[in-house]
């Protein structure tokens, strides 16, 4: 692939493949759909299964447990395999998954097919990053991670929302069956624009652990623990804490996070590499300089406003920055078994700051839940200002 291209006699960057990395895009997109759009169809799902509202809930929870538990040894296993060949075998994963549900009145059988599309969904986190990787010269690497990650926030602040609003207008079956269908689309999109790559040859795999060793990697798994920790502490219990602040309107509180993490991609996009390990503390300082702020004047509707605005920019860059390091660390070849180590541990954070939120939230009340954040970010910010030789390098590596 030419990395650059001549224009009156100056060379200039190739342009990136944009169809391509847009169908990755979708593919990321289509999986946090499918993962939460039960989430805002409680209600409809639940007379049509014959189960209390919890228990749908607990369709979510399926999805999330059977990601973080097949991430690691399922890439592990297909780590040898053409690796498109395998990304068409997750989305078709996809959308036999969300047709059973479509068409399932029985709990059993729509957790299972639940559970077989988190097991998608970890295959699929754990390759998405290093396929971008390499279908990009190395000094395009983050601005392709960008674009590919842009799906999740496009997911969030777009695609639940509409899907559940599509729901009530056709029903939560049909929504359904639109990712279905989305879903086979897609494959053929993918067969069309994605080059295809080698698996890794036996004899030249990494061990697992190995991997998880290569320099760089723990630092970035531990930046990766502690942001999440920190940021789930306090996401996840963001209605009783917009209550405590004195504004009701958590849907606001959500909306005004989720446009601004719209805003984080594409500054992140901009400089990432360029000036990736400068973005990246920028990003985890005002992190941290928010969950201070709400500590101190968390009685104040308008702090919380300003404040969620700020947390979007800043949490929305920061997964980008994250995941080209690791990328950059780890090497494409190896990089979807080092991403796999990461969705396990972007999993075990967001359990376990749910539970820590959960905990704090009980024991002293909404007010503490940024006190309780605070050090957990600011972990993650001296882990990223320690790590200059290998994880969060001051020169990008070019490898």
């Amino acid at each position: 692939m030419s990395t650059t291209s001549m224009v009156k006699g100056t060379a200039m960057p190739a342009p990136l493949p944009w169809p391509g990395l847009l169908a990755l895009s979708t593919a990321a997109f289509t999986a946090v759909v499918t993962e939460l759009l039960p989430a805002g169809l409680l209600p409809r799902m639940a007379p049509a299964l014959g189960v209390p509202e919890a228990r749908v809930g607990f369709l979510v929870t399926g999805y999330a447990v059977a990601s973080f538990v097949a991430a690691i040894p399922v890439t592990a296993l297909l780590r040898g395999l053409p690796r498109r060949p395998v990304l068409v075998g997750t989305l078709l994963g996809f959308a036999l998954s969300n047709a059973v549900v479509a068409l399932s009145s029985s709990y059993g059988l729509t957790f299972t097919a639940r559970l077989v599309a988190g097991v998608m969904g970890g295959t699929l986190w754990a390759m998405l990053a290093g396929y971008a990787a390499r279908m990009v010269p190395a000094e395009r690497r983050g601005r392709a991670i960008a674009v590919v990650l842009a799906g999740i926030t496009l997911a969030l602040s777009l695609g639940v929302p509409a899907g559940t609003a599509l729901a009530e207008v056709v029903g939560w079956r049909a929504a359904f069956g639109l990712l279905s269908g989305l879903a086979v689309l897609l494959v053929g999109w993918v067969r069309w624009r994605v080059p295809g790559f080698p698996g890794e040859a036996r004899g030249e795999r990494v061990p697992l652990a190995r991997v998880a060793l290569l320099p760089g990697l723990p630092v970035i798994l531990s930046v990766t623990l502690f942001l999440l920790l920190g940021h789930q502490v306090l996401y996840t219990y963001i209605a009783p804490f917009a209550e405590h602040a004195g504004f009701g309107r958590t849907d606001v509180v959500l909306l005004v996070f989720g446009a601004s993490t719209v805003g984080g991609i594409w500054g992140t996009g901009l400089l990432v590499d360029r000036r990736p390990r400068a973005t990246l503390l920028g990003a985890l300082a005002l992190c941290a300089a928010v969950m201070l702020a709400l500590g101190r004047y968390a009685d104040v509707p308008a702090v919380l406003l300003v404040s969620a605005a700020l947390w979007g920019v800043a949490f929305g860059g920061a997964p980008t920055l994250i995941q080209t390091a690791l990328v950059n660390a780890s090497g494409p070849a190896a990089s979807d078994v080092a991403t796999s180590l990461q969705t396990t541990v972007y999993n075990a954070g967001i359990a376990g700051g749910s539970l820590t939120g959960g905990v704090v939230l009980e024991a002293l009340g909404a007010g503490a839940l940024p006190w309780t954040a605070l050090p957990l970010v600011a972990l993650a910010l001296t882990a990223v200002a320690l790590g200059r030789r290998h994880a969060f390098p001051v020169a990008r590596s070019r490898a």
